[in-house]
């Protein structure tokens, strides 16, 4: 089985990457467009997040289990959207 990364509705990808990014930074992870956050300065300076690796959009340096849950609140939240929407027609 082929995977493909192919979106249905290929004007959605910058609106994910928000809601990604907004969820990320939720849950306290220092990831990409965050790094003017003081608490990912402070982590790095302690030595907790090496600073060099900490790139534009870069998830290289998160555990799996954190980017697992990013990307379970983001299909909850896109599955409460899709309810709220049903209910209301």
């Amino acid at each position: 089985m082929s995977k493909s990364n192919k979106k249905v509705v290929p004007e959605s990808g910058k609106a994910l990457d928000v809601l990604k990014y907004e969820i990320a930074a939720e849950l306290g992870l220092p990831v990409g467009k965050q790094l003017a956050n003081a608490n990912v300065e402070f982590a790095t300076e302690l030595g907790s997040i090496p600073s060099a690796s900490i790139k534009e959009d870069y998830w290289g340096h998160i555990a799996s289990r954190d980017a697992g849950a990013v990307g379970g609140t983001i299909t909850a939240r896109l599955i409460k959207k899709a309810e709220e929407m049903m209910l209301s027609l």
